[in-house]
């Protein structure tokens, strides 16, 4: 039978109680990513629903990538990715909810944040692995699927440095969107020169990151925004 909410509003199913119950489970035992959940079995005994339904409700947190469900091994604590985001992100793209123009309007704001702290931040490693990737995009110029993926491995880079794990996973959740729309900007580019700047712009953020340059950090982010937005306007995509 349906759960009532507190509010009497609406009724909660077992597939939410069960959810609800593992999140609880989660919480109250400040349990880390990585770390084993109790059987499927055992949560529907506590809410006294199925099995059937504790998988569904297993299935769907999958989903959520709040927990890992594998084949063979307990279901476990889920690290954070953006996959979920990204997934929402497309839904409201495809459905009109969203525009690229706005999508771009907040990514460009984030990303100028996370190149300023990345600057402050990042270690000598860190920033070796931005500037190898600049350099790796550099050499990759005429591979446009190559310099795609490292395009996105870069500001995923950028984001990691800047130490804030959630600026990290909101540039994550926009990497699919970028596959989407990456060629046409790309092809909007119509010289070897246009393209190569748009390249070597990332060489100047990677290089302000270096220096520990901040304002230098995010003025050549600015610059690489913009320049990817005019690209866009010009293939008609915002």
């Amino acid at each position: 039978m349906a759960k009532i909410t507190e509010t009497g509003d609406a009724p909660q199913s077992l597939v939410d109680t069960v959810a609800d119950k593992v999140v609880d489970h989660i919480r109250t035992n400040a349990l880390a990513p990585g770390a084993p959940l109790p059987s499927e079995s055992a949560f529907a005994v506590e809410a006294g629903a199925s099995r059937a339904v504790a998988r569904e409700a297993f299935r769907s947190l999958a989903a959520l990538r709040l927990i890992d469900v594998g084949n063979g091994r307990r279901a476990r604590v889920a690290p954070a990715d953006g996959s979920a985001i990204g997934r929402m992100i497309d839904h409201c793209v495809y459905t009109n909810q969203l525009s690229i123009q706005q999508i771009f309007d907040v990514r460009r704001t984030i990303e100028l944040r996370t190149a300023a702290l990345a600057s402050l931040r990042r270690s000598d490693q860190e920033a070796d692995e931005i500037c190898a990737i600049a350099d790796r995009m550099k050499r990759s110029f005429a591979a446009t699927g190559d310099v795609m993926e490292l395009d996105i491995s870069f500001h995923a880079a950028v984001a990691r440095a800047s130490r804030n794990p959630l600026f990290a996973l909101l540039i994550t959740s926009f990497a699919s969107v970028t596959r989407q729309n990456w060629a046409i900007g790309w092809a909007a580019r119509p010289t070897d020169a246009e393209r190569m700047g748009s390249i070597e712009g990332h060489g100047a953020i990677a290089v302000a990151i270096r220096r520990g340059d901040a304002r230098a950090a995010e003025k050549a982010m600015a610059d690489h925004f913009d320049l990817t937005v005019r690209a866009l306007l010009t293939a008609g995509v915002i």
